[in-house]
């Protein structure tokens, strides 16, 4: 479908691209991956038509649409979301105009045995059949359904974008692109702006009903619930896997080792070389030899390899005073502004130690929340900061507070202390500032990169209890890496307000969740959550989502006060409850280990006796069936031990 032959691209005389060449198909979904500056963004460009090559040619037949979600446009304020999501559909009301005009002269005219007559009815069956190929009829029940998987309710829908921030407004741009419907998408970091259920939604749109898809995003799971092949930029070239992310992770891996023996290969050869030529240069009786060989070294193609990856460097926190037992306990918190309510009757108490996120959709109240932690906001009811807490907090403006006339080591090398010092420019590179972009100054970065550097600062701040807010947005996955296993690492607490899925998977293990003017909490990982949360909107039957099971929410209905009352325990009885729930907590988590365990044991039996000698012994069935009772026996248990868990949080 779309044909790039020897592409190159040349920036002051340094080439991006040399001599690319691959074929994009039909109902290609391809995950475009590299470093940070390789190029993706520009080859998205390329692509879209919006910039040239220096060399080469992007090949694409005429009547081919192509559609392109850059990270940042210019974004229209003068009409309503409704409005502004049905430009997507201008061909299909122009063709409407004309078709009625159309049939008015058909209507009008009287000379039916005329030739002009009988083109003009040719001219109306053309373009009739063009309008109902389109099948766009119901267009607007399709921009609804678009708008709401995009996260946006029914009453946005009459509201000005003005009044929206532009995160909000990308979402408009990004639901009349997929109303267009064109055969190829590009996406540039589709998901920055959206919360997880719009990145499921699009997920499922993405996989289901669009034709070819290119995509670039530091979403781990969302590459891998999309895509099916990977195109790597690195070292000037590509590297075209017919896999999803995860399975290239391990090919690259191979390809990379692969690398190292050939690089060091050559390299050896070349000293061996330069020692001979060298040794040998002034010597008259080798003039000859000497001469091949340096002709035999000019002619040499030298290996580059891909950049060390250092998303293995172990970043610690430095270590922090001890807080209380308890950092947080919310008790009937209410915030609201006039008469909109964001969320009432919070109560909830993070323990010392507890790495907790904040999930669900843009506008419930996470940030808000956080901001009432911080005491940056007033609200109703109490919240109590636990004893000897220090707060590291994380906001999503925090750029803008550096100092822009430091450079960027000076910026860390003024917060970090002790053996830390020692490792900055490691650091550094492994938030993609190695080398001279660790001498920029701050006034001179990019949005993206003056967050990665707020967050930086952070690491390397002496506090017990971190406050995160969006912190991966402008991360790539090696750096996502990096602070995942510092914040996994980290003895003190952690509050997480974040959309990324896999960033979120084996950090958490309780989730809360923000919506219809409530905070519910629902323990275990972000995938449990995310599988339950299913469970519950198919007995919705895909009803708007809303917190109305939650013991909160029950209790703000208006038959029902007293039950407000009997669910708020005492202080004895919350702490009484919270040790019963930790406990659970363990039994649950140490039945799912014996579970995997003894899964893997299963698997391993299985495959031996999968062999001609294993199938003759006797030994390995009874042992095979041993296990599979044990199994039995530990996933019962797992679900006795889990109901009740359940019961506790009810």
């Amino acid at each position: 479908m779309i044909s790039v032959e020897g592409l190159s691209v040349e920036f002051n005389a340094t080439p991006l691209f040399e001599g690319v060449s691959y074929v994009i198909n039909k109902k290609d979904r391809i995950a475009l991956v590299g470093k940070n500056g390789a190029g993706k963004s520009t080859m998205l460009k390329i692509l879209a038509g919006l910039q040239q090559p220096t060399h080469g040619v992007v090949a694409l037949p005429k009547d081919i649409t192509i559609g392109y979600l850059p990270q940042v446009m210019a974004l229209a304020d003068h009409r309503t979301v409704m409005e502004e999501a049905e430009l997507a559909f201008a061909e299909l009301f122009e063709l409407q105009a004309k078709i009625k005009r159309l049939n008015q002269e058909l209507a009008e005219r009287t000379d039916y045995e005329s030739e002009s007559y009988r083109q003009l009815i040719e001219r109306f069956a053309h373009e009739n059949d063009r309008y109902l190929m389109m099948d766009n009829a119901n267009y607007r029940a399709e921009t609804e359904r678009t708008l709401l998987g995009l996260g946006f309710a029914r009453e946005d829908f009459d509201r000005p974008t003005s009044e929206f921030s532009g995160g909000w407004r990308m979402r408009v741009e990004l639901a009349k692109l997929l109303l267009r419907r064109p055969d190829v998408l590009l996406l540039d970091e589709p998901t920055n702006h959206l919360d997880i259920e719009s990145i499921q939604w699009l997920e499922n749109f993405l996989a289901t009903r669009a034709n070819a898809v290119v995509l670039v995003s530091h979403d781990r799971a969302f590459l891998n619930n999309v895509t099916t092949r990977t195109i790597e930029i690195s070292c000037r070239q590509i590297y075209d896997y017919r896999v999803k992310y995860d399975e290239y992770v391990v090919l690259r891996k191979e390809r990379r080792e692969g690398q190292l023996r050939a690089y060091e290969n050559q390299r050896k050869q070349i000293e061996e070389t330069e020692a001979f030529i060298e040794r040998f240069r002034y010597k008259a009786t080798k003039a000859v030899q000497v001469q091949s060989r340096i002709k035999q070294l000019e002619k040499i193609e030298r290996i580059e390899v891909d950049e060390e990856d250092t998303s293995t460097l172990r970043l610690k926190f430095p270590p922090a005073s001890r807080s209380g037992s308890y950092p947080v306990v919310c008790d009937e918190v209410r915030k609201a502004y006039g008469d909109h309510v964001v969320f009432s009757h919070v109560n909830l108490t993070i323990h010392r130690g507890d790495k907790v996120a904040f999930v669900g959709k843009n506008g419930e109240g996470k940030s808000t929340l956080v901001k009432c932690v911080m005491g940056e906001i007033d609200f109703d009811g109490k919240l109590t900061i636990g004893h000897n807490t220090q707060i590291g907090y994380f906001a999503q403006n925090q750029a803008q507070m550096l100092d822009e006339s430091l450079t960027v080591f000076d910026t860390i090398d003024r917060v970090a202390t002790g053996d830390i010092r020692l490792k900055i420019r490691d650091i550094l590179g492994a938030f993609m500032f190695g080398g001279e972009a660790s001498d920029k100054r701050v006034k001179v970065l990019s949005g993206g990169e003056r967050t990665r550097l707020a967050m930086i600062r952070l690491l390397l701040q002496p506090v017990n209890f971190l406050i995160l807010d969006e912190p991966t947005n402008h991360l790539d996955m090696r750096s996502k890496d990096v602070l995942k296993e510092a914040i996994r690492n980290f003895d003190g607490t952690v509050i997480v307000v974040s959309h990324d899925r896999d960033f979120l998977d084996g950090l958490v293990t309780k989730v809360y969740e923000f919506g219809g003017g409530a905070v519910r909490e629902h323990l275990g990982g972000i995938y449990d959550f995310l599988q339950k949360k299913r469970i519950d909107s198919l007995n919705e039957l895909q009803a708007a989502p809303s917190l109305s099971t939650s013991p909160t929410a029950s209790a703000r209905t208006d038959d029902d006060t007293p039950k407000a009352s009997t669910n708020k325990l005492s202080y004895e009885a919350q702490k009484e409850l919270n040790r019963k729930t930790k406990k659970l907590e363990r039994q649950v988590a140490d039945r799912e280990k014996s579970i995997g365990e003894t899964e893997a044991a299963i698997a391993m039996l299985e495959t031996r006796m999968a062999t001609p000698e294993g199938a003759a012994d006797m030994a390995l069935y009874e042992r095979h069936q041993r296990l599979k009772r044990q199994l039995d026996d530990a996933v019962e248990e797992w679900e006795r031990l889990s109901t009740e868990l359940e019961k506790t949080i009810i």
